[in-house]
């Protein structure tokens, strides 16, 4: 009796990049990383004139950690204990090379609501439009897995036409068993989202968990 070969899982971890990619990430990051401008409004915007990746999450989901994290500075996205204090759309300049684009966080209610309409239409307004965008990582926090809101910032890239890879966030904070849950969880929400990238990162900002092929990732996007 013959056994069926086992099928891959979709949506696969992300596997570790070749050590020319990862020599590319540590290169890139080690270089100049500067603080740009924060855009609240789109015509704001600096010029169009290199790839950007950008990075959304909702509120509190380790988003600032994970860009000092990335780029080797412990204070150049602000961490903050007070959920949706960034406003703005802030744009960091990787090495003159690439812009590295930090997106308000999204999703916390207690937010004044004209504040989330400012939010929600500025998002909307740079997710479609901005051609320069290579990818959005979208932040989820491990021990949550995706909300409703999440999967609302997923049906816009999926209309925007904008690839989005899963980032997940504090790995460290779960078990072995209670990543598998949310991984299970995460891999069938994503089989609903044409725009995903067909690769799942899992990260720990503490323990530096998936940055070295974070980096990786950005630096060799096209």
């Amino acid at each position: 009796m013959t056994h069926p070969e086992p099928q891959p899982l979709p949506f696969p971890l992300t596997d570790t990049p070749p050590p020319e990619d990862l020599e590319a990430g540590r290169k890139l990051f080690a270089g100049d990383v500067d603080f740009v401008k924060g855009v609240v409004a789109i015509s704001g915007l600096p010029p169009a004139d290199r790839i950007e990746v950008c990075f959304a999450g909702r509120s509190n989901v380790g988003k600032s950690s994970l860009i000092n994290a990335l780029t080797g500075r412990k204070s150049l996205a602000r961490t903050s204990n007070t959920p949706g204090r960034t406003q703005e759309i802030n744009y960091f300049d990787v090495g003159g090379q690439l812009f590295l684009v930090d997106l308000p966080g999204y999703g916390y209610a207690e937010a004044p609501v004209n504040i989330v309409k400012q939010w929600q239409a500025l998002l909307k307004a740079y997710l479609s439009g901005r051609v320069t965008l290579r990818r959005a990582f979208v932040l989820i926090d491990m021990r949550h897995g995706i909300k409703a809101v999440d999967a609302e910032i997923m049906d816009l890239l999926n209309k925007s036409a904008v690839t989005f890879q899963v980032v997940l966030t504090k790995a460290d904070k779960i078990s072995k068993t209670e990543q598998e849950r949310t991984l299970k969880q995460v891999r069938e929400t994503l089989q609903k989202h044409p725009a995903a990238f067909p690769e799942i990162l899992v990260t720990s900002s503490e323990k530096g968990d998936g940055v070295a092929t974070l980096r990786a990732l950005i630096a060799t996007m096209q």
